[in-house]
């Protein structure tokens, strides 16, 4: 009888212990495309500095940049006492840019911000500078963009981001805003 409990003990402790293996062995991803599956959903950097230089002038302010992955990110401009004057929402298809301090605004899609833009900037690009993630590394970014006739240039110093955090990246209501043709803004 003894003999009989250690072998289903024995028997019980091995189904156990495959078990667990099975488990683990289920949580590993299973293909490429889940290796590259990035480590975050969210992403939120605030107060971080940003300087636009263009024909020798120069702006600078904070920014907040709020990104969920894939889907929408929203810069937000504040250079005078935490106060908001432009905000950019973009997502995969679209950006939207909002003059606070005019009370306007101007939708464009990639393909048509493009067409005067050199080098083209893509979803993939305004994602990783949005979440320090351009191969430049986390702690600062230099973009040179040439409009038509205008060199522009970006820097971004960056503080520390913060990832899987609650971020507030809802379209903003439109409806107070005059629309614009973007060329205006440009």
């Amino acid at each position: 009888m003894r003999l009989r409990n250690k072998y289903i003990f024995l028997l019980a402790a091995l189904l156990l212990v495959s078990c667990g293996t099975k488990k683990k062995a289920v949580t590993q991803p299973e293909s490429a495309s889940e290796l590259s599956q990035p480590a975050w959903h969210t992403c939120l950097i605030r107060n971080a500095k940003a300087t636009v230089s263009m024909n020798g002038d120069r702006l600078s302010a904070s920014v907040t940049m709020q990104t969920v992955h894939d889907s929408m990110l929203v810069i937000s401009v504040t250079p005078l006492l935490g106060i908001e004057i432009a905000r950019f929402e973009a997502t995969p298809f679209e950006i939207t840019g909002i003059n606070k301090f005019d009370g306007t605004y101007a939708t464009t899609t990639f393909a048509e911000l493009n067409r005067n833009l050199t080098p083209t900037l893509n979803w993939d690009i305004l994602q990783q500078t949005c979440t320090a993630e351009l191969p430049t590394g986390p702690d600062k970014a230099r973009l040179v963009y040439q409009l038509g006739d205008k060199t522009f240039e970006l820097t971004i110093d960056y503080t520390p981001r913060q990832l899987d955090v609650p971020v507030r990246v809802s379209h903003q209501n439109l409806s107070r805003y005059k629309k614009i043709d973007i060329t205006k803004w440009l």
